[in-house]
């Protein structure tokens, strides 16, 4: 099963995530800007699982 590459924070919901950028990411795949990350203190809101450097997609 392949990793959902969401496109958007879904915290701030403006900051773009392009598959071959930063993100942060939770073992349940809930994705969020650099930023955003950094003000939770790398901690996921909704499961309260790390977040993590997101893999990067190549082109």
């Amino acid at each position: 099963m392949a990793l959902e590459m969401r496109t958007c924070c879904e915290r701030c919901e403006s900051a773009p995530l392009p598959p071959d950028g930063p993100a942060r990411i939770c073992s349940y795949e809930c994705t969020f800007c650099e930023a955003c990350g950094t003000a939770m203190g790398q901690v996921c809101p909704n499961c309260g699982g790390e977040l993590v450097a997101r893999p990067r997609r190549a082109r």
